[in-house]
């Protein structure tokens, strides 16, 4: 049975569609299949499965990228679960119906936030939506500066709250995005970084967390 994980923030520029492609390439380079669905109307995530499709210069088995609209999400799911290991949806930062969907169908709502206030509160509206759909949600703190006071803040800010707080985090590091421009993920881009450590750490916590669940 595929694990499907939701990428939702209400706020927009927290590193949702980037978190969504790092751990789909990850997955898919540990050998798992892969199905990913664009359901945001920005099609940041499609238009990088276009750069990924002319650098690898040939069809990719076991790794799909899908963009659809909202209604058709339910259909798409039932698809990609029968032919992938872990299907990821990047969700729309602010179009209530088709987030709500996205959210209703997951697994995990798996929630990136910069550790600033504006976007510890911003990421409330998020939670509130998952617990409306009783999906179990997973705080990920993304663009980390390293011993940053505010940053130590913010961390025990969410970590009081009811969201799980995750205990790996995405530091601020330019090999995030410079692979993304490659059409590819840090884990392929730069293998040995901190940047692809970082992506390894959360992905093994999420699937601890995906086994918790089944058991």
């Amino acid at each position: 049975m595929a694990a499907i994980l939701t990428l939702a923030q209400r706020k927009g520029g927290a590193g949702k569609t980037t978190l969504a492609i790092h751990l789909a390439v990850g997955w898919r380079r540990a050998g798992r299949r892969v199905a990913m669905i664009d359901v945001d109307p920005q099609g940041s995530l499609a238009q990088w499965a276009e750069l990924r499709r002319a650098a690898l210069e040939k069809p990719e088995e076991g790794f799909s990228v899908t963009a659809v609209s909202g209604w058709r999400l339910v259909r798409e799911l039932d698809r990609a679960k029968r032919e992938a290991d872990f299907v990821i949806v990047d969700s729309p930062p602010h179009a209530e119906l088709d987030s709500r969907a996205a959210i209703r169908a997951a697994d995990l709502v798996v929630v990136p936030v910069q550790p600033s206030p504006l976007d510890a509160w911003a990421t409330r509206a998020t939670l509130e939506a998952a617990r409306a759909e009783k999906r179990p949600a997973l705080l990920v703190l993304n663009r980390v500066v390293p011993r940053a006071r505010l940053t130590q803040e913010i961390a025990a800010e969410l970590a009081a709250g009811a969201a799980r707080l995750a205990t790996s985090s995405l530091g601020s590091r330019t090999a995030f995005a410079a692979s993304i421009a490659a059409g590819t993920g840090v884990e392929d881009y730069e293998p040995g970084s901190a940047a692809a450590g970082e992506i390894i750490h959360l992905r093994a916590e999420i699937e601890a967390i995906l086994a918790e669940r089944r058991d």
